[in-house]
């Protein structure tokens, strides 16, 4: 019969000399480990304290890497002591209804600015032009 620990018992060991992990709920001493692990100890200890089941699934690893989780079994993870994860759900926005008047304007100015100010340099040339002269 498996061991059950608490996420408290397992987030204790949580250093370079004791590192453990929760994996598809199941606890992982994975402290002499940490040198090899190709993406370094941090990341293993940085999932200590936490379900590291997602971190270890969206990495994509091997079934060898897999079998090795074998060895570094040491028990359970009490279900109950990890938290649930609550899926984020924006908040309720107004619904924006957009004057059609304003977009007609912006769209009016978008077109005149151009053309004022294309105006303004050519009367200004004229202008210049005709002093030189």
């Amino acid at each position: 019969m498996a061991k059950v620990y608490t996420l408290a018992e397992v987030s204790q060991h949580n250093s370079a000399k004791d590192c453990w992990l929760v994996i598809n709920g199941k606890v992982y001493d994975v402290t002499k480990f940490l040198d090899d692990h190709p993406g370094g100890d941090e990341v293993l200890i940085s999932s200590t304290g936490t379900d590291a089941t997602d971190d270890f699934e969206d990495v994509g690893h091997s079934s060898s890497a897999r079998a090795m989780l074998d060895e570094y079994y040491v028990g359970d993870i009490d279900s109950a002591t990890i938290p649930t994860k609550t899926k984020y759900i924006p908040p309720k926005q107004p619904q924006y209804n957009q004057d059609k008047t304003s977009e007609f304007v912006v769209k009016l100015l978008q077109f005149l600015v151009p053309l004022i100010i294309l105006g303004v340099a050519f009367g200004i040339r004229f202008y210049t032009k005709q002093s030189a002269a």
